[in-house]
């Protein structure tokens, strides 16, 4: 392939969940930002985008997989959850406390 090809796959395998195998920790914050913002609801680009700015960057890699796995979540649940509507799952409650004492929902 080309150097303008292997770009062009870059750039379509990062908006996969898991992005492209060898990504660095930058781009996959990077990525994972991008995900964040990118959102079926309103409410939850900018719920996810603000805790995105404001933690990513500190997370270790097992707290980024956690995350990168809430961001395959629907985006309704997410936001029920978030906002305390319905209980989210026992394994991402956690992270979904951590969002909502965030943005002050709870």
């Amino acid at each position: 392939m080309t150097r303008k090809n292997d770009e062009m796959l870059d750039a379509l395998l990062s908006e996969l969940p898991g992005g492209p195998e060898g990504e660095t920790p930058e781009n996959r914050i990077k990525r994972l930002s991008m995900r964040s913002m990118r959102r079926g609801i309103k409410e939850m680009d900018i719920i996810l985008k603000s805790f995105a700015d404001a933690h990513l960057e500190k997370m270790d890699a097992a707290a980024l997989d956690e995350y990168e796995a809430l961001l395959s979540q629907n985006d309704q649940d997410l936001y029920q959850w978030v906002s305390g509507q319905i209980t989210p799952p026992a394994e991402i409650a956690p992270l979904i406390e951590k969002i909502a004492e965030f943005t002050g929902a709870r």
